[in-house]
């Protein structure tokens, strides 16, 4: 499965959400998107099941308990792929950024944006 497939559903957006914050266990991640989606503990363990075998989640047993937590490795994959449109949205928001400040500094300076100060 690609990553954009396994990404592409919200249910595992929102595991991955979870697990971002550390390591939980299976009943953890379970009740909160029960709650949430409404969808069985089946329905919750498939969408683990998919993550873990897609390497975005590992698991580890402690006792009886199913503990999960975020790979970050096929996150940086993404991540990697997404450098080369990064520049697509990053130039527009730098010359937001520059426009801010030029707001600003006019702001400060008593100028016709401002209130004078």
């Amino acid at each position: 499965m690609h990553a954009f497939d396994v990404l592409g559903d919200p249910v595992r957006r929102r595991i991955l959400e979870l697990l971002a914050d550390g390591e939980l266990s299976s009943g953890e991640v379970t009740a909160v998107v029960r709650e949430e989606f409404g969808i069985s503990q089946p329905a919750v363990s498939q969408h683990l099941r998919v993550l873990r075998d897609n390497g975005f989640a590992t698991v580890r047993a402690e006792g009886t308990r199913r503990l999960y937590s975020v790979d970050p490795a096929p996150l940086r994959e993404i991540d990697s792929w997404l450098e080369r449109y990064r520049r697509i949205w990053s130039q527009p928001l730098d010359a937001l950024a520059t426009e801010l400040a030029r707001g600003a500094r006019k702001r400060r300076r008593g100028g016709p944006a401002g209130d004078g100060g």
